[in-house]
């Protein structure tokens, strides 16, 4: 079955959603309209409708004048099996001592490395990502001084791939993975089984750290959250205080121009730059309380 996009930008949260909702009005129904902030500072938005049939072009001509959106482009994507497209591009990923691969790689997995299956299906999170990546990297780094962790909590946690590799080597640790998409929890449950690590961690849905659970747990000597700068930001008061004193926070999901603005509102709450690496254009960040 073919599929259409049809992709705008706009100025404007409001504006933005105002656009989407009208979408959903369209003959044909779009499958599903997404609205999100460019993460790149501009204030635009994008807003793009996916679609089983031609899409309305005159319609769309509309709406994108009656919105002050940019005319949209309308796109027939190819018939892919994104599986199998996946598995082909997808190699092994190595961040130091961390091993991270698909079940179709696994007579790859090194003797010597700790390895992580994440399946080929699970795009984000399987490591290749520049943020996923910089995160096993700085757990690595942290290893290698000496660190131990009793308490870990990995916010957002997608395919749980940080909490996974913290209690691959800190298996009596009491581990914590949220993420506020049920569906991501149901993923990190059936990733730490397939991994044979059932019960290793607590999975469980929640925005930051809103769960008893988490909030019992603390203090914590390590958190992982692997997000974007906004809910980063507005995150830093909560991970100062769930954080034990000398304690680390692993951040990522931050554009590279971005970092500055995270280090100094962390600071601010106590929790001090230690080390920062960037990959492409991510920067990954180790604090420290």
């Amino acid at each position: 079955m073919p599929t259409f996009t049809a992709l705008t930008t706009l100025t404007g949260k409001a504006q933005a959603e105002a656009l989407g909702d009208a979408m959903e009005r369209l003959n044909p129904e779009p499958t599903g309209v997404g609205v999100f902030e460019v993460e790149d500072g501009s204030g635009l938005w994008e807003v793009g409708g996916y679609f089983t049939e031609v899409p309305d072009q005159a319609g769309l001509a509309l709406l994108a004048t009656l919105h002050k959106a940019k005319p949209f482009a309308v796109s027939e994507l190819p018939e892919t099996d994104w599986v199998a497209h996946v598995r082909r591009e997808l190699a092994p990923v190595e961040a130091g001592r961390f091993f991270v691969y698909g079940s179709h790689d696994a007579d790859k997995v090194p003797g010597d490395k700790i390895p992580l299956l994440i399946e080929a299906a699970m795009a984000f999170g399987t490591g290749h990502h520049g943020t996923t990546l910089g995160c096993l990297k700085a757990l690595d780094h942290l290893l290698g001084e000496g660190l131990k962790g009793e308490k870990v909590a990995d916010i957002g946690c997608g395919t749980a791939v940080l909490a996974m590799a913290a209690a691959r080597v800190w298996p009596e640790a009491q581990i914590l993975a949220s993420d506020i998409d049920q569906v991501a929890v149901d993923v990190a449950e059936a990733n730490m089984e397939a991994n044979g690590m059932k019960g290793a961690v607590e999975c469980l849905e929640a925005a930051g750290f809103d769960a008893p659970a988490l909030k019992a747990a603390a203090p914590y000597d390590l958190i992982f959250a692997n997000i974007l700068k906004g809910p980063l930001v507005a995150l830093s008061p909560d991970i100062a205080a769930h954080l034990r004193d000398g304690g680390y926070a692993i951040l990522s999901g931050i554009l590279n121009e971005q970092a500055d603005d995270v280090i100094s509102v962390y600071a601010q709450n106590g929790i001090n730059l230690v080390k920062r690496d960037e990959i492409g254009e991510w920067t990954t960040l180790i604090l420290r309380k």
